[in-house]
């Protein structure tokens, strides 16, 4: 039977404890073939059989065990959070909670004992309350959680005459739920602002008039107009006009891109010039903008290593602690006839330690800020798992096409005959070719504009393109041809511009002659030559440790030219796609994880069976979205040593997360028995003081940028 999908906005679900829970209810439904659960966007995706179970019976079964879920949009936005955590039912309880506490604590110092004692009181009911109906139905289905515990630690308190600190663990505990609540939507808030970028709303062009129209109404084929200031809604092609484009939100480009008939443009980019019509390729739900927000949402469902070491240590650990609370009771009272009160506290104490709420938001905080981080600096990481993958590697596999080099003809020589200045003639040239639609003319016109020659001042007619053969055009009244079939002898000099054009093409270039009223003129070289940054990020990643190796399926010569520009050692020439992905499945197992990087089209094998694919220049491109691990969203192979960078300050940070987490927990657990602890100081220091300290620590992540260039 075919399952369908249903994806659940679950209010209240901010720790991996929650998420667990709801999982185990949801998976133990007829029905239910599976789910996925995202803390930090409090989503639930349920896979379900539609003839056995429906949404609707999932939300009531969500509710009896205390959560408020709603379906999520078929767009796959964000949930619009308005109010954020601080206007929340929750955060409103902790500040009456906080106030309780704090006026009580100004009478108590006011010697009004009684009226202080009636505050703690109420404050930690109040407080409590964030914690006890859900801890309730917990211990109803025998389930020890962070809510059964709070429950009894503050029933505790007020039990044994101590509403102080009843109200002190309701208060703090509360503010540390809600901090750690901040910290995880927080992490998402770069997430969010990518959403924002697409408008709202889009001037259309229909039956030749202008309407404004919702951005969600656009469909395929339509024209909408794009002017100074504005951002492009949806994903579409240049057909009119042209601009300059802001594509820094989506591929971390930081200089505006120039954009004319025929280029592509992508929702989220702001135009800076020009003026512009623009077809539409896709609908809103469909664009790359909306592409990269829903595979960063299913990024944070895969889980990293280190979190499910904490999920299992958190399993372990609670429990455990719980039963040592136990005998810490019942030992000294019953066989040593100690004072039940003292160690009643102190076991009370121990339930508090055993909340593991700082240990488990320790690792999600960490990814979810490393995975925001990467995405606005136009580097998609699908997972944590995929971030502890790429702070492990030492091999990386480099395609030239389109990574090393720039996957397109670009000009590297011309030179005029006929004593003219070599810019004149290529400015005739481009002109010429300017009506051409065929990529080598696409890149003399480009490469006449990079050099500063004015195209429009000549004026041309008679244009005429040959299949194969090339150009002619009437340019300032003088038949010019660019093509590559024509005679250059050229009299005494015949021989020396034979030889030339013969050199530049066993080099691998490709020669175009560019002849003047039908005699040759002069020539253009063109070539797919490296990137100006190969160079210096082969050598910054050499200097990290990570030994590179290209792959290509050019011939030896043209690999060896590439590999010596940027400064590659090992190289692999005309390899097919297959032969790709046979190198990789016999180095992945000796140099593990290897990491491959390509254009997610003819490297998809490779970029599939390496222990992390990299595609480059994914923006617009489904396929290397889909295949790759990690994404460049722009053609910047500079940006591949901050994505390693960044991944193993990201491991670092979790490490440290975990490590000093499980130690202050397990210092203050072994410090309890000796009266060493207050439940003051559990609340205090094992989890408020421990939830900020790994959520400042994580937040460090935002901060790492590129250390490139513009």
């Amino acid at each position: 039977m075919d399952l369908q999908r249903a994806r659940f906005v679950v209010d209240g679900m901010d720790c991996a404890d929650c998420a667990r829970r709801i999982e185990e209810r949801l998976n133990r439904m007829g029905g239910v073939r599976g789910t996925t659960s995202n803390t930090g966007a409090r989503t639930v995706t349920v896979e379900y059989e539609p003839d056995l179970v429906v949404p609707d019976q999932m939300r009531a079964e969500l509710g009896r065990i205390g959560y408020l879920a709603s379906e999520r949009d078929s767009a796959g936005q964000l949930h619009a959070m308005r109010a954020g955590v601080w206007g929340t039912p929750f955060a409103r309880r902790t500040y009456v909670s906080a106030g309780c506490f704090g006026i009580g604590l100004v009478l108590l110092w006011t010697a009004l004992p009684d009226a202080a004692r009636l505050l703690f009181f109420i404050g930690a009911l109040v407080g409590g309350w964030n914690f006890m109906p859900v801890g309730f139905r917990a211990l109803v289905r025998g389930v020890l959680d962070m809510h059964v515990l709070m429950t009894f630690a503050i029933l505790g308190a007020i039990g044994l005459g101590e509403p102080l600190e009843a109200a002190a663990i309701a208060f703090l505990f509360s503010l540390a739920e809600l901090l750690e609540q901040f910290a995880v939507r927080r992490a998402h808030d770069s997430l969010r602002g990518l959403l924002s970028l697409s408008p709202e709303r889009a001037t259309v062009l229909r039956d030749g008039e202008e309407r404004l129209v919702p951005a969600d109404e656009l469909r395929p084929g339509d024209l909408i107009l794009l002017r100074i200031g504005e951002r492009v809604p949806v994903d579409g092609t240049v057909v009119e006009g042209a601009t300059a484009v802001d594509a820094s939100a989506i591929t971390g480009e930081s200089i505006p891109v120039d954009c004319v008939v025929g280029d592509g443009v992508m929702s989220g980019m702001r135009a800076t010039g020009g003026f512009a019509v623009i077809r539409v390729d896709r609908p809103r739900d469909e664009s790359t903008l909306a592409r990269i927000v829903q595979l960063i949402e299913g990024a944070e469902a895969r889980k990293a290593r280190s979190e499910r070491f904490v999920a299992r240590f958190a399993r372990v650990y609670t429990p455990a602690v719980t039963a040592f609370a136990f005998l810490v009771v019942t030992i000294p009272t019953v066989f040593l006839g100690a004072p039940f009160d003292l160690w009643f506290e102190r076991a009370l104490t121990l339930l508090v330690i055993a909340c593991p709420c700082a240990l488990v938001i320790s690792t999600p905080v960490a990814v979810v800020s490393g995975l925001t981080a990467a995405a606005r600096h136009g580097v998609l990481i699908k997972g944590g798992e995929t971030l502890e993958e790429l702070a492990a590697v030492r091999t990386i596999a480099l395609d030239k096409t389109g990574t090393l080099t720039y996957g397109h003809p670009v000009v590297t020589d011309m030179e005029a005959w006929d004593g003219r200045p070599a810019d004149e003639l290529m400015g005739k040239a481009a002109a010429a070719e300017r009506r051409s639609e065929h990529p080598l003319a696409r890149a003399i016109v480009r490469g006449a504009l990079d050099r500063g020659i004015d195209i429009d001042r000549h004026r041309v007619a008679a244009f005429a393109a040959t299949p194969g053969v090339g150009v002619t055009a009437m340019v300032d009244g003088e038949e010019i041809s660019v093509g590559g079939e024509q005679d250059v002898q050229l009299g005494a000099r015949g021989e020396t511009a034979v030889e030339r054009i013969e050199k530049l093409r066993e080099s691998g270039k490709t020669v175009l002659v560019v002849s003047s009223d039908g005699r040759p003129a002069g020539m253009i070289a063109l070539a797919d030559r490296p990137r100006v940054e190969s160079r210096e990020t082969v050598e910054t990643l050499a200097r990290l440790g990570i030994r590179p190796v290209m792959l290509t399926g050019d011939d030896a010569l043209t690999a060896s030219q590439v590999a010596s520009a940027v400064g590659i050692s090992e190289f692999y020439a005309r390899l097919r796609p297959g032969e790709k992905l046979e190198w990789i499945e016999r180095v992945e197992p000796e140099a593990r994880p290897t990491a491959m990087v390509g254009d997610g089209v003819n490297d998809a094998p490779a970029l599939a069976a390496a222990g992390v694919g990299i595609a480059m220049g994914a923006a617009g491109s489904d396929v290397a979205l889909e295949t790759a691990d990690a994404a460049l969203m722009g053609d910047r192979v500079e940006r591949l040593p901050y994505l390693f960078r960044l991944a193993r300050v990201s491991r670092r940070v979790i490490r440290q997360n975990v490590i000093a987490s499980i130690f202050i927990k397990l210092s203050l657990a072994a410090a309890v028995p000796f009266g060493l602890v207050s439940l003051v100081t559990a609340v205090l220091v094992g989890d408020l003081g421990a939830s900020l300290g790994v959520t400042a620590n994580s937040m460090r992540l935002a901060g790492l940028r590129p250390r490139v260039r513009p």
